[in-house]
This record gives structure tokens, C-alpha cells and sequence, in this order.
């Protein structure tokens, strides 16, 4: 059912997107954030997390995400626990990303169940997960990078990627596409994307250098793409970057979703690294083949 009583600011008086869901579990009401254009290809389960729903306290509160930023590891595994339930699996059928701000694309199985939860990855410098297996779970972590979402219907494949601003000029959603061409024979123009709740221009502050990549890597879309606030401090818009890439990699427009959901301007509600000085858990996004 959808919950009335949360509410998220979205960007230019428009409805948040994604939407937010609230499903009951055995503990209670669960909000996630979902969205409605990849439900309704009826082949894949997915969400985005909320801070809400978890047991983690402190300014871990309370639907932390990570083992690596100082929560107890038993309140985080009942945080996944009950993301699981909503999602109606295992955590076991969950496999992470390593990330660590790559373009770099893993194909992954049900030899690879259960890797960064239940078992040691065996990887690293993993960015971005492919496969065509269903029930396997591919999760991402964030506190203001951009969440990629990736359904191929013709072939049943999909893909979840983590793009900060590194792998957004490294062009991390055309690599992920790539890595399912080459894979499952995935063509981009019958993909459906989307791009996660992050941070937006308004609260995206970044250095000159950053900017002068992004001013090499998107020629044409400076203006669009950086503020500059002087004294060598531009605002840059990562929703809009990847919407690019994803454009430009063939992707259809009409096949993209794009959120407006800033995770800083709503940090009460979503865990943000800008807002808390890094004092913060991780959100998750995840996506399982049906």
C-alpha cells in the first residue's frame, strides 16, 4: 500500500520519484522507495531504502546498510533481514558490489550468492553487477551517489550500478550496458533504466578539477551540467550527467526514470554524506530477476 504519512521533497514542485511503498512484515510497516516503470515489466523485484524500518541507532538510525562504518554487525544483519522480507527472499540470494568508485562491471551467478553478507567477496574493484539468474539479488550501497537500474525484458537480464561522480565521468551506466551487451546480447534501446534517489545540483558542491573533467567528458552540456559559484566552486548535476550517458549509450528516453528525490536535501529520511559530515549508515538499492 502507499504510505501517506512520509513525506519527501522533491525537486521542482513535481511527486517524488520514485514512489514510496509500505509493505508489512512480521515486524511491521516497511517504506521503500520503488519504481513503477520497472514493476510493471512484472520480471524483476527491486527497491531503494528508506533510513526507516531498521533496528541501528545513534546516527546509524536505524535502517543502516553497512558493516564498515562502526554499527554493531548484529544490528546491521537485521537491517538486511528485513529488507529480505520485504523483498520476499533470503539475504543469503544477496550479492554486493565491492565499490570503490569504478566504471568496472562484474558478472555474477548463483555461485555468487550470498558474497558480501554470508561469505567473503572474492572480488574487488566492483562497481556494477550483471546477470540473467533469477532470485539472485544484486545490491548497491549509497549515501549520495547515484543508484543505475538496469532491465533488459527481451533477454531477461539486469544490472545495478554505483555511480559517484567518478564513475559518472567514467561513464559507469555506458559500461554497464556494454558488459550486457557482450553478455547477454543486451541492445540498449530496449532497456529500461533508472536513476536513484543522490544528491542534486542544488547541494552537489565540487571542485574546480572535478569540473574541468566533466567540462572534457561532456562536451556541449557544461552549462547544463555546472554552476559555477566562483572562487573555484561549481555545482554539478549528476542526475542529469547520467541521464546523458544513458541517452547518448542508446538507451530511449521514454525508457528512462529519472528521480528528483535529493538524499540531502531529505538526510532525515535518507542517509547523506554531505549532510552528515560522513557521520551516517548506507542505503541500499537492490534487484532480482523474478
Amino acid at each position: 500500500m502507499e504510505d501517506t504519512a512520509i513525506k519527501f521533497q522533491g525537486t521542482a514542485g513535481k511527486e517524488p520519484m520514485p514512489a514510496l511503498r509500505q509493505r508489512e512484515t512480521e515486524e511491521g510497516p516497511f517504506p521503500y522507495l520503488y519504481f513503477p516503470l520497472l514493476e510493471h515489466t512484472g520480471m524483476v523485484k527491486h527497491c531503494f531504502t528508506t533510513r526507516m524500518g531498521g533496528v541501528s541507532q545513534g546516527y546509524f538510525e536505524s535502517l543502516n546498510l553497512s558493516f564498515a562504518r562502526g554499527d554493531q554487525e548484529e544490528a546491521v544483519r537485521e537491517n538486511f533481514r528485513r529488507v529480505s522480507l520485504a523483498l520476499g527472499t533470503d539475504y543469503g540470494n544477496f550479492v554486493f558490489t565491492d565499490q570503490t568508485h569504478t566504471a568496472n562491471v562484474k558478472r555474477v551467478d548463483q555461485t555468487d550468492a550470498g558474497k558480501g553478507i554470508t561469505r567473503k567477496k572474492d572480488y574487488s574493484d566492483i562497481d556494477g553487477l550483471i546477470t540473467n539468474e533469477p532470485g539472485l539479488v544484486l545490491s548497491a550501497f549509497y549515501a549520495d551517489c547515484v543508484p543505475l537500474y538496469f532491465v533488459d525484458p527481451i533477454h531477461r537480464a539486469i544490472g545495478l550500478s554505483h555511480s559517484g561522480w567518478r564513475g559518472t565521468a567514467g561513464r559507469m551506466g555506458r559500461e554497464t550496458l556494454l558488459a550486457m551487451k557482450k553478455e547477454f546480447q543486451t541492445e540498449p534501446k530496449d532497456v529500461l533504466c533508472a536513476i536513484g534517489p543522490s544528491i542534486c545540483q542544488g547541494c552537489y558542491e565540487v571542485s574546480e578539477d572535478v569540473a574541468a573533467q566533466f567540462q572534457r567528458e561532456f562536451p556541449g552540456h557544461e552549462e547544463e551540467l555546472l554552476q559555477n559559484k566562483g572562487n573555484g566552486k561549481y555545482q554539478l548535476d549528476l542526475w542529469r550527467a547520467n541521464e546523458i550517458v544513458l541517452l547518448e549509450a542508446g538507451v530511449k528516453g521514454e525508457h528512462l526514470a529519472v528521480t528528483n528525490i535529493c538524499t540531502c536535501c531529505n538526510s532525515k529520511l535518507l542517509f547523506s554524506h554531505r549532510a552528515s559530515h560522513g557521520k551516517r549508515g548506507n542505503l541500499g538499492a537492490f534487484l532480482c530477476l523474478l
